[in-house]
């Protein structure tokens, strides 16, 4: 178990480190912590308990059992400042990209973090392919169309013109 919660503590924080552009609240990352800091300490914890069954310790044992409890209750409390941060995150973050959509101009590093959330999550804008339209890129190329980062993998000819919606 205590392996299991490195590995997603660890995904979540190497995950965020690609995004972290677009979260400004350092605390999203609260969970992810306690969840290997939990994760640690079961480890301990679990080499203690095995010691107390094996000698057959009462007392071990019920320091093994109190130790757990605390370990469930911090579980539970990573989940809880999951859900309860879920929609902070989920403001900042757009209120951020639609920042960084402003000052897209294709070459600067704001751009490419762009493009490449767009390419890795399949998507285009931060709701949909019309959030271009009010962008400065969008206004000053004057050609009707997206990044090419906005089209999908499978559209071999796609050009990112707005006239061809089904290809983004």
């Amino acid at each position: 178990a205590a392996a299991g919660l490195s590995y997603v503590g660890a995904y979540v924080i190497h995950t965020y480190k690609s995004y972290d552009s677009f979260v400004q609240d350092k605390y999203a990352l609260l969970p992810a912590v306690i969840i290997i800091c939990v994760a640690a300490v079961m480890f301990i914890i679990g080499l203690i308990g095995c010691c107390a069954t094996f000698r057959e310790s009462r007392v071990g044992l019920g320091l093994f059992l109190a130790i757990i409890l605390v370990i469930f209750i911090a579980e539970v409390s990573a989940f809880v400042f999951g859900f309860v941060y879920r929609e902070k995150v989920k403001t900042d973050v757009q209120g951020t990209m639609r920042s960084i959509f402003e000052k897209y101009d294709g070459q600067n590093p704001e751009s490419r973090v762009v493009d490449y959330l767009q390419e890795q999550l399949h998507c285009c804008g931060v709701k949909n392919y019309s959030d271009w339209t009010t962008s400065q890129w969008f206004n000053s190329t004057g050609n009707n169309s997206v990044p090419q980062s906005c089209c999908q993998q499978e559209a071999k000819n796609c050009t990112g013109h707005l006239d061809q919606p089904q290809e983004l």
